[in-house]
């Protein structure tokens, strides 16, 4: 995959970033060119090693039927979590580090409802935090719009999907 300077792109567990910089370092007495990645969360740079893009996980925005898919997801009937809280930590430590923003929202969505069913861990809070901020950060910029507008559609559509889960629930009870 080859980017150029100015391309939106996607750094795995850090969200958005836009390239600013393709340069040639020597490293260790080789040559090797490197992207300049500056991620929007925080404001910092990146190096990403051009032969290593794939390794990493870098990739390219969304597009607007991938967002669909991903309000599809987060629309979806919620699965019932799994029990064993370090089984379930480790299943989505690892869908969130696939840099794959329709794995994260999984996650989202997955831990959305447990937060209802009981109250999260330190760890399972920080990782709904980050992937609410993935998701959000990645919609809000194919969609062109404020991070504030994409996370009251995200809630909006996680509550409808809870709501109609726990209705399905009491009517089958």
């Amino acid at each position: 995959m080859t980017f150029k300077v100015g391309d939106k792109v996607i750094y795995p567990n850090q969200g958005v970033g836009v390239i600013e910089e393709v340069s040639t370092r020597t490293i260790g007495g080789q040559a090797a060119q490197f992207y300049m990645v500056r991620l929007a969360a925080n404001d910092s740079t990146v190096m990403v090693p051009v032969s290593n893009v794939e390794n990493v996980g870098m990739r390219t925005l969304s597009s607007e039927s991938q967002v669909k898919e991903i309000f599809e997801i987060l629309e979806r009937d919620f699965p019932e979590p799994e029990a064993d809280w370090k089984t379930r930590y480790k299943e989505n430590l690892e869908k969130m580090n696939t840099g794959e923003v329709r794995e994260v929202a999984k996650v989202l969505r997955n831990l959305y409802y447990l937060s209802f069913k009981k109250s999260l861990s330190f760890r399972e809070k920080r990782m709904y935090d980050r992937a609410r901020s993935l998701v959000v950060s990645e919609i809000a910029m194919v969609k062109d719009q404020g991070n504030e507008t994409t996370e009251k559609e995200v809630e909006e559509i996680l509550n409808n999907s809870y709501q109609r889960t726990v209705e399905t629930l009491v009517g089958e009870g």
